[in-house]
């Protein structure tokens, strides 16, 4: 089973008292930071991508009604995490595919229904996101995704969640269409970021808890323009397989690995409790 302890000592405040018992330990609700991790991450915003425009394209309910929709989809799936009492992986994967296309939907709501530029919705959406953030560390004192132990942290999270991916979407589209980059050159340009932060990280010292967000944020946009890439027609700068093909072919690939973590538990986080570290 895996345990949480109180990172700060505001997390013990919350935990019951000023110091750390062994009863009042709680269960970590996310993943931890693997490989597999980043793999699905990316994968669920290709389909967050390739199923809001497939959903739009062939269900005939517009964006507006296709929002509604997987708005409440998401609803259902986020009560059904809250109310875990740790994580599970089939849960929680679900939740971040579906608020990938809710992201998606609410960016492109914004510039194809209601006209608002790229560059508006994606300075809006990084404003929101930073004040999230900041709310978040002014209440719990911490970020990390190590101690998403409460109610609290994890409605932050998710909220902090939901706004990376339509500030993804929004950034992404603003790159790969606005400055004419294409989809290939584009899904190059996020790779190379996302190499860079880790080098930030690793060689240079960066936090690990803004390196893992400054990450996150920039997988949203290389998985759409993956997905785009792999989804749109050729004369539009795509390979041309279709938002069909694309989506069921990623979504399988996500099951095999979702039902695979499930079986092995091998990106569940494990605490000493007797030297509060991860083991």
């Amino acid at each position: 089973m895996t345990y949480e302890l109180s990172d700060t000592p505001e997390a013990a405040q919350d935990a019951g008292g000023p110091g750390w018992h062994p009863h009042r330990l709680r269960l970590n609700k996310v993943p931890e930071i693997t490989l597999y991790f980043w793999v699905i991450k990316v994968l669920c915003t290709t389909v967050g991508e390739t199923a809001a425009d497939l959903l739009n394209e062939k269900a005939g309910l517009g964006l507006t009604g296709v929002s509604v929709l997987m708005s409440a989809l998401l609803a259902v799936v986020l009560v059904v995490q809250f109310r875990t009492t740790a994580y599970r992986a089939g849960v929680y994967w679900l939740a971040v595919a579906l608020i990938s296309v809710v992201g998606t939907l609410i960016s492109d709501n914004l510039t194809d229904n209601m006209g608002v530029p790229l560059e508006t919705t994606t300075t809006v959406f990084g404003i929101v996101l930073a004040v999230v953030f900041v709310v978040w560390y002014r209440r719990e004192r911490t970020l990390s995704i190590h101690s998403i132990n409460t109610t609290s942290r994890e409605s932050f999270y998710w909220l902090a969640v939901l706004f990376t991916f339509a500030l993804g979407t929004a950034a992404g589209d603003l790159v790969s269409e606005r400055m004419d980059l294409g989809y290939w050159l584009s899904a190059v340009l996020f790779a190379l970021a996302i190499g860079a932060v880790g080098i930030a990280h690793f060689a240079l010292g960066l936090d690990a808890v803004w390196s893992f967000w400054i990450a996150y944020i920039l997988t949203r946009p290389l998985g759409a323009s993956i997905g785009d890439y792999l989804s749109q027609p050729t004369g539009d700068g795509g390979l041309g397989f279709g938002t069909v093909v694309t989506s069921v072919l990623f979504l399988a690939v996500i099951l095999g690995m979702v039902v695979f973590l499930t079986v092995t538990r091998k990106d569940v986080i494990d605490r000493d409790p007797a030297a509060g570290q991860i083991a």
